[in-house]
């Protein structure tokens, strides 16, 4: 694994600017490198070019509890359990549900009711967490109830969650961090890490971008706590990807379509991974495989002779083909995709996105995108201050073999 590089904590945004244009915007196009402001981005995109935002919404899964004891015992909710119910159900549940977590601290609580409340005297919300089952891959089944049983676990979290921050913020959560690690077009809750590139755009960017006459497309991908797991393993085929599940509406497909002939770029590395995704999901329909729950897997493309060679079009048409004929307006499937170097696009053109962490399946993904120029990319951007990581400076990469 040589995707390494000398990142110090100095180097990693412990907190936003300001203003969210504001940060600074590193380019690379065909190995040459560039450096402005992110308000200035539309200046760089093809004008026919189509931008692609992933729209998930950060939830606030940290629940911080203590013993009577004052002990304290952090649980961090990642999905329902079991597996397989769908978020917005999980979200609507009242009185009480079960979560798939981590528990921080877990020495401390081997058995009994944690509680905590929250809301003040208006509110008066008391939540009650029960160690169910030890999942066996380092997570825990957690039943929780509530009160008011009324109140749906989406306000439950709401009130008595805190922001997820990723672990290389050493700081404690402030009230401005429940805007500013969202994106200002998260739509769909889910996410326990937000799709940090969109973390950037504001209105007045936006506008920007329309006036140049560049469109603008969502897909939903839901960021799990996998997307901080490193590469540990000396060969990267021994790496196990995370799942994630995507949903992507038949009017984005239609959009897709429309701009098959010309840029599409991907907002962050979810994104990225979502639009490949439905390429290789296109592939299997025109083959017959995965015709009720689509999956993509970790190294489905990467295997000769085991999906036929498409076009990107024909992909999508088969894509669109599989909806219309189920009268879906939504595809909602599942992907495991590694991207990495020696991967070809099929989809996207370009990637914004903030500088990644080394070692990690995310800056592999820069790299099979722009090739070894990510050397001389990530070493400028240390070289002159720019600020790492989810907090951090933006860059807009294209494609090197395009």
């Amino acid at each position: 694994m040589d995707y390494d590089y000398p990142l110090t904590e100095g180097h990693i945004a412990q907190f936003p600017l300001e203003n969210r244009e504001g940060s600074r915007l590193l380019i690379n196009q065909n190995g040459t490198l560039s450096e402005s402001t992110f308000s200035n981005i539309a200046h760089f995109l093809p004008s026919d070019s189509l931008l692609v935002f992933n729209d998930t919404k950060v939830i606030r899964a940290r629940l911080n509890f203590r013993k009577p004891t004052g002990a304290p015992i952090e649980i961090f909710c990642l999905e329902p359990f079991p597996p397989g119910e769908s978020l917005e159900t999980a979200f609507k549940q009242v009185r009480n549900c079960t979560w798939k977590c981590l528990v921080g601290n877990l020495k401390r609580w081997k058995s009994g009711t944690l509680q905590m409340t929250t809301g003040g005297p208006e509110l008066g919300i008391t939540l009650n967490a029960v160690l169910k089952q030890d999942l066996g891959d380092g997570s825990f089944a957690i039943d929780f109830n509530w009160a008011p049983p009324e109140k749906s676990f989406s306000e439950i979290l709401e009130e008595a969650g805190s922001v997820p921050l990723p672990p290389y913020i050493r700081r404690k959560t402030v009230p401005s961090d429940a805007a500013r690690y969202q994106t200002i077009f998260a739509a769909h809750e889910g996410s326990v890490a937000a799709p940090t590139a969109g973390l950037h755009f504001t209105e007045p960017v936006m506008g920007l971008l329309r006036e140049k006459g560049i469109g603008i497309t969502k897909v939903t991908l839901h960021v799990g706590v996998g997307t901080f797991r490193p590469v540990t393993v000396a060969n990267i085929h021994h790496h196990i990807m995370h799942h994630e599940k995507i949903m992507v509406t038949k009017k984005t497909v239609q959009e897709l379509l429309n701009h098959s002939d010309r840029p599409v770029i991907a907002v962050g590395t979810t994104a990225a991974r979502a639009l490949e995704s439905l390429y290789w999901i296109g592939a299997q329909i025109i083959q017959g495989k995965n015709q009720i729950n689509p999956v993509v897997q970790q190294w489905e493309p990467y295997r000769e002779n085991e999906l036929p060679v498409v076009g990107t079009r024909e992909a999508l048409l088969g894509l669109m083909a599989f909806l219309d004929k189920r009268r879906m307006t939504e595809l909602q499937a599942e992907t495991q995709l590694i991207i990495v170097p020696g991967y070809t696009f099929k989809i996207i053109h370009g990637i914004i996105t903030n500088f990644h962490l080394p070692k990690s399946t995310l800056l592999l993904l820069v790299a099979a995108m722009i090739g070894d120029d990510w050397k001389n990319a990530y070493q400028y951007a240390l070289q002159n201050n720019f600020r790492f990581l989810s907090y951090g400076d933006s860059c807009l990469f294209f494609d090197h073999s395009r």
